[in-house]
């Protein structure tokens, strides 16, 4: 197990294993030229991290929660995936997925206003939930509002007005920190469409 807030690899790092998460979430990010970091994506169970092509990591993973993972060297990593070929799939699927999540993210992130960046966010990780069979009431959220932030663009303050406005607006309930009761889903999916 690795506590929360431990990182699992640097940027940069030598890319010698592979993790398969089995539990937990981790923060996936990458540093820019100026100090700051933009976070790129949130895994959880069943994500896998560094199986990316390249002798070094590309990002960096920071665990949020207690993470327990699979570690394999990338070695053993490609005899497993010679032995079990529907393991391949799965991975091209994974890959597929976070094409997909990376162009969604240059929409959300060069088109969107800060109230949908917000919606879209919080119907992105109810999706992630259900595909996952975990519950999305309450949804989990092990990431602090600066992170959500980090990964949308936004300003700290700007992540927790528009969650105050999703409150006051009976969208959301604020059961802690962590946890999000999503009240009215069909009206954060009408927030979360651009406006024309």
């Amino acid at each position: 197990m690795i506590k929360p807030r431990q990182m699992i690899f640097h940027e940069g790092d030598e890319a010698t294993h592979v993790f398969n998460i089995t539990s937990g979430s981790v923060a996936l990010s990458k540093s820019m030229a100026d100090g700051r970091r933009q976070i790129t994506g949130f895994l959880g169970a069943g994500d896998f991290l560094g199986f990316g092509a390249g002798t070094e990591y590309s990002l960096s993973a920071e665990t949020l929660t207690d993470v327990h993972a699979c570690r394999f060297t990338r070695r053993n990593f490609q005899q497993l995936l010679e032995r079990v070929p529907v393991l391949e799939h799965r991975l091209l699927s994974l890959a597929e997925t976070e094409l997909e999540t990376a162009q969604n993210q240059i929409l959300l992130l060069g088109r969107k206003t800060a109230m949908e960046r917000i919606a879209s966010f919080l119907l992105l990780q109810m999706e992630r939930a259900e595909n996952r069979g975990m519950t999305t009431t309450p949804l989990l959220l092990p990431m602090t509002r600066a992170e959500v932030g980090d990964y949308l663009g936004l300003t700290i303050e700007t992540v927790s007005r528009c969650f105050t406005k999703l409150r006051k607006a009976n969208i959301i309930s604020l059961l802690s920190a962590d946890r999000v009761c999503i009240n009215l889903p069909e009206k954060l999916a009408e927030l979360a469409s651009p406006s024309s």
